[in-house]
C-alpha cells in the first residue's frame, strides 16, 4: 500500500507519483448497490433473471510479470466460485488494462474490489475517482481485502507451506507500508488475527517502505530477545520488489506471497457481496 502524498510505492515495490488530488467524488457515485430482489421497482421474476453487478478486481500493478499472472489466476478462481458473474481485472498503474479502461467497457452496475490489503490512498482516493469518472455506471468500491480472518487463514497456510512448525517462536508480518496511519492499523489488526491462529505466537507488523519498523528492524528486535526461529510472513498479494526485499531479511523461513490462495478468492467474493448488500 502506498504513502498518502508525494512519491508512492506499490505492494510489489514499484514507485509511483500520485497526481490526482482534490475532494472525494460525490457520494452517489460510490453508493452501494442494493440486491436485485430488494429493489421496489423490480418484479420477482425480473429479480431472478437480472444480471448481477460486474466484479472488477483491481491490483496495483507491477513491473514484475509474475504479478499479473497471479492476479489472473486469482480472478479465474473467483469465476469458478461465482459462475454467472462477470469478473474483470484492472490495475491502478503499470499494467494494462487500467481500471478506468475496464470500467469504460462495462455497462450497468459494477463493484470494484481492491486487491489491496489495507485502506491506503488507492482505496480511499484513486478507485473512487476512477468509478466517479465512469459516469455511465452505477457502482460501489468495496472494502480492501484486509484485515479479515480469511486473510489471516491464507497467511497461516503460506507459513505452513514454507515450513512453519510448533517450534516457531515469532513471526514478522511484512507489509508494504504507508505514511498514512490507517493502513498501519489494518496491518496491526491482521497481525493480531494471525497471532490468534498461531496460538499466541508473537506477530510483529513491519514494513518495506515509508513506515517503521522495517522488516530487518523487527527481526533484529525479536532476535535481541533471544528468539531464533523467526519467520517472515509475506503480506503481499503477488511477487515483486517489496516481497523479495522482505524475504531477504528472514533469518529462518519466509512464506510466499498470498497469490491465488483459495481463501483470498473467497474473500474477494465476501467483499463483493458486502458492497452489493450495502
Amino acid at each position: 500500500m502506498d504513502a498518502h502524498a508525494g512519491s508512492h510505492r506499490s505492494p510489489h515495490g514499484d514507485e509511483r507519483t500520485v497526481t490526482r488530488r482534490g475532494p472525494a467524488p460525490p457520494a452517489a457515485r460510490t453508493a452501494t448497490i442494493p440486491p436485485a430482489a430488494a429493489s421496489p421497482t423490480t418484479s420477482p421474476s425480473t429479480a431472478l433473471t437480472r444480471r448481477p453487478p460486474a466484479l472488477v478486481a483491481v491490483g496495483h500493478g507491477s513491473r514484475d510479470p509474475r504479478a499479473a499472472r497471479v492476479l489472473a489466476d486469482l480472478a479465474a478462481q473467483v469465476r469458478i466460485l461465482r459462475p454467472g458473474t462477470e469478473v474483470e481485472v484492472g490495475y491502478v498503474e503499470l499494467n494494462r488494462p487500467l481500471v478506468g479502461e475496464v470500467l469504460a467497457g462495462l455497462a450497468g452496475e459494477v463493484v470494484v474490489v481492491p486487491l489491496l490489503l489495507g485502506r491506503g490512498h488507492h482505496v480511499k482516493h484513486d478507485l473512487p475517482y476512477a468509478l466517479a469518472a465512469a459516469a455511465h455506471l452505477r457502482g460501489a468500491v468495496a472494502a480492501p481485502l484486509g484485515p479479515h480472518p480469511l486473510l489471516a487463514r491464507a497467511l497461516h497456510d503460506r507459513l505452513a507451506q514454507a515450513g512453519w512448525t510448533a517450534s516457531g517462536q515469532a513471526v514478522v508480518l511484512a507489509a508494504a507500508g504507508s505514511r498514512d496511519p490507517e493502513p498501519a492499523r489494518d496491518t496491526e489488526r491482521t497481525a493480531a488475527l494471525l497471532a490468534a491462529r498461531l496460538g499466541g505466537v508473537p506477530v510483529v507488523p513491519a514494513y518495506a517502505s515509508a513506515a517503521r519498523p522495517t522488516v530487518p528492524q523487527a527481526v533484529a528486535e525479536l532476535a535481541g530477545r533471544g528468539l531464533r526461529e523467526i519467520a517472515v510472513a509475506s503480506c503481499f498479494t503477488a511477487p515483486g520488489r517489496f516481497a523479495a526485499q522482505s524475504a531477504a531479511a528472514a533469518p529462518w523461513i519466509v512464506s510466499a506471497p498470498l497469490g491465488a490462495h483459495p481463501a483470498l478468492a473467497e474473500l474477494v467474493l465476501r467483499r463483493y457481496d458486502e458492497a452489493c448488500a450495502g
